[in-house]
């Protein structure tokens, strides 16, 4: 289904200019040289690490949202190789173990380009539909990866704020969810951060099965209404991300549009998506510590002209 582009899209806010005519990274600008040492001085205290990425090559399969192709891993050659005389060792004895990969840019964790979703023929900074034929040739991932997005993020985690496991499907997670979290966690938002969402829906996938994640598969997660981007746009919330496979509920209840945040914050004010982030394990660090801020590094592959690409994202506590 198709329709037409919304006022809400053209009459919303719009960040196009403010770092100039030719800028492609939109919000990470505000992540300059001493906010980002600030950060890792404040957010840096016992050197913790956790990976944000999902596996890949999981034996039940990979998250993936329907339309887009799973990944798919394939071994180019190992030992059977050399049994079977399809591989020789080179002079000395040594022999290889190797695999490809291939993968929707989209398909994983990844980070979304400022270009990937549009409107009324336009994408970030006003750049022409025209210019995404054939790959992006403004605001694609290529600029966001060479810049990276490193800062402080913070770790919302409604559903252990509420005493459940996981968000159920369809759940809509609202303004004032977000800040009644951050109330029972005792953190704060600041100027500059990434704010991450934890909805803990794929646990469902890897502990209840892919039938049990994709039935009536409705992701819960934020959606548009005021309140949010008033408070995103008050901190000038550099990143949103999610351990959902969309960012956002997929259907708005008060606008009739699918996918509007992609539009209003992505492409109308320049804040990057990081989507099918893996959050339990700094979920689980961040509850038994009570620190719900870390130092975070993100750094998608340097995919020119790429909608987007994959990456894996660290924290540091």
């Amino acid at each position: 289904m198709t329709g037409a582009p919304l006022s809400a899209y053209s009459d919303a806010r719009r960040e196009w200019g403010r770092w100039g005519g030719q800028d492609e990274v939109g919000r990470v600008n505000i992540l300059d040289d001493q906010l980002v040492a600030d950060s890792a001085q404040a957010c840096i205290r016992s050197g913790k690490r956790f990976s944000l990425a999902l596996p890949i090559g999981h034996p039940a399969g990979d998250p993936t949202l329907p339309g887009r192709v799973p990944p798919r891993v394939t071994v180019t050659n190992d030992e059977s190789f050399y049994r079977d005389g399809r591989s020789a060792s080179l002079p000395g004895g040594a022999c290889f173990a190797e695999d490809s990969l291939e993968i929707h840019c989209h398909g994983t964790t990844h980070m979304d380009a400022l270009g990937h979703s549009y409107a009324d023929d336009q994408l970030w900074n006003g750049y022409p539909a025209e210019s995404t034929v054939g790959g992006l040739s403004r605001a694609s991932v290529g600029s966001l990866a060479e810049r990276t997005v490193v800062g402080r993020a913070v770790l919302v985690d409604v559903p252990r704020a509420e005493g459940v496991h996981h968000l159920t499907m369809g759940r809509r997670v609202t303004a004032d969810d977000v800040r009644r979290t951050l109330d029972v966690q005792r953190t704060e938002l600041r100027r500059g951060d990434i704010l991450i969402l934890r909805t803990g829906i794929l646990t469902v996938f890897y502990q209840e099965g892919p039938d049990a994640f994709y039935r009536g598969l409705d992701e819960p997660g934020l959606t548009y209404e005021p309140e949010l981007l008033d408070l995103l746009d008050r901190l000038d919330i550099v990143g949103l991300g999610s351990d959902t496979l969309c960012n956002e509920q997929q259907h708005c209840s008060e606008l009739d549009a699918g996918f509007p945040l992609h539009i209003l914050l992505q492409r109308n004010r320049g804040i990057t998506f990081h989507e099918a982030l893996w959050l339990e394990d700094w979920a689980a660090d961040s509850a038994a510590d009570q620190v719900w801020d870390a130092f975070y590094v993100a750094a998608p592959l340097r995919l020119l002209q790429g909608s987007g690409a994959p990456m894996n994202p660290v924290v540091i506590k």
